[in-house]
């Protein structure tokens, strides 16, 4: 495997929330493939990815497969996994190192090139090396970018730019946190636990553990420490947190953005709790 790494930044990327104070989702990516990522969590991320697909409508064998923010790379491998020509980004070169380990849960990869880029979606550098790098002018015929782009600090122009990459009749399959009243609550306490030092982060993941669990548990009626995609509850709350920037919206406000890019959309699920993620499929018309 291969990745790259782009230190230039486009407007959008200077004007974005400073270093100091954005979540390292890659440390914690690190932190939980290391510690919780098992054959069992695995087998469902593969499960639960094979039936993303086919809600999207989507065959992936000899596909393009473009996902923006591949984190642990579990979506991106089993993509690859089920034939797709996957080609992954992130603007964390953790992901990338993250991802190089866990192609140990993948054997049929062995000896096969999944190639990732380093940097922002927001980049015109990488969104330029991602158009050469797609099977023809047109781009991607699947571009998955699964709770990354309310992250990036500009939503709605990385939204754009992921839409960009879809070719004609393509799928775009996005997953962004729901716009509800208590999310500039949310929002502060995440750019609190990015602005401060170590022992507060951990007091504050310590107070709100329970304070989530009960949530959870109250608003699904069922066991809160019960994960999909393979993940795992305790990396899960580092993750809500401390993922700073971010933003939110609902779905009928994505679908009206991408509406006016020619974009239809196909599915959709609404977030399992208030503040979750709606999960939305959309194919681009000619």
């Amino acid at each position: 495997m291969r990745w790259r790494e782009t230190t230039s930044r486009s407007p959008d990327e200077r004007t974005a929330p400073a270093a100091v104070t954005r979540f390292d989702f890659g440390e914690n990516w690190s932190r939980f493939s290391d510690r919780a990522l098992d054959g069992t969590r695995v087998a469902q991320a593969r499960a639960d990815f094979a039936a993303l697909m086919r809600h999207a409508g989507v065959e992936l064998a000899n596909r393009s497969f473009l996902d923006i923010g591949f984190g642990q790379g579990l979506g991106l491998l089993s993509a690859a996994a089920l034939g797709a020509r996957a080609i992954g980004c992130d603007i964390d070169p953790k992901c990338a190192q993250v991802l190089e380990r866990n192609r140990r849960h993948f054997p049929e990869l062995a000896g096969r090139t999944v190639p990732v880029e380093i940097g922002s979606i927001l980049d015109a550098a990488l969104l330029a090396r991602l158009r050469v790098q797609s099977p023809g002018e047109n781009g991607y015929d699947v571009v998955h970018s699964w709770g990354v782009l309310h992250h990036t600090g500009s939503m709605w122009q990385a939204l754009d730019h992921a839409a960009g990459l879809v070719a004609p009749d393509g799928v775009l399959i996005v997953a962004l946190y729901n716009r509800h009243w208590s999310s500039p609550l949310w929002k502060t306490i995440k750019r609190t636990y990015c602005a401060s030092p170590a022992p507060v982060r951990r007091a504050m993941i310590a107070a709100l553990y329970p304070v989530i669990a009960a949530a959870k548990a109250a608003v699904t009626r069922r066991n809160p420490f019960a994960t999909d995609r393979g993940m795992d509850f305790y990396h899960d709350v580092v993750d809500w947190v401390g993922g700073y920037p971010y933003e939110v919206a609902s779905p009928d406000e994505v679908s009206a953005r991408l509406a006016r890019r020619h974009f239809a959309l196909r599915w959709q699920a609404a977030a399992t709790v208030p503040t979750g993620c709606n999960e939305q499929v959309f194919v681009r018309r000619r």
